[in-house]
């Protein structure tokens, strides 16, 4: 059997016994996850998430970059066309990992420079190699945005790939401090 037709195979088996019909366009949950596509990463199976509780988006290193800002943006707008758009406590999750392939990158500062849209010189800032900094870089990015609701919740794990531990690096807070009026 092939990878395609084992996949297949799975997607009969899920549509069968675990497809949930009529499932809300909002995360029921109202928390958004930002996560890294290493296949040992899976914020659903190592945060216990089923299907609708969460949005998930991944990237390499799980990091806040400009292509995971737009994307956070056409999902506001997905949200408001649903007249669903999350006022009130909706939680964002940076959800970083120990021995990321992003930190093998360390060595090419264009790549890096070219993924996060900045120049070079700002690279050794994102903290590629350390996890814990990395998240607290990427908590700190989506504060400083002024386009997400300073009334969302913010904070920073970091999963372990040698326990299967997440470590609460950055806890939730709101994006903007109350005296800022946001």
């Amino acid at each position: 059997m092939t990878t395609f037709d084992a996949l297949i195979e799975r997607n009969q088996d899920f549509a069968s016994h675990r497809f949930l019909k009529d499932l809300p366009l909002m995360p029921t949950l109202r928390a958004m996850i930002i996560g890294c596509v290493d296949p040992r990463v899976d914020p659903a199976l190592l945060l216990g998430l089923g299907l609708g509780e969460a949005v998930v988006i991944r990237n390499v290193g799980g990091r806040i970059t400009p292509a995971t800002l737009q994307t956070m943006g056409m999902l506001g707008r997905v949200a408001q066309s649903e007249k669903g758009n999350p006022a009130g406590e909706f939680h964002l999750i940076v959800l970083q990992h120990t021995q990321c392939g992003i930190a093998r990158l360390e060595g090419d500062p264009d790549m890096l420079a070219s993924y996060f849209g900045i120049g070079k010189e700002g690279v050794t800032a994102k903290a590629i190699t350390d996890p814990h900094a990395a998240v607290a870089v990427d908590v700190a990015a989506l504060k400083a945005n002024p386009a997400l609701p300073g009334t969302w919740l913010v904070s920073g794990l970091v999963y372990d790939v040698t326990t299967g531990l997440v470590e609460v690096v950055v806890p939730p807070a709101p994006l903007a401090s109350p005296e800022s009026n946001e």
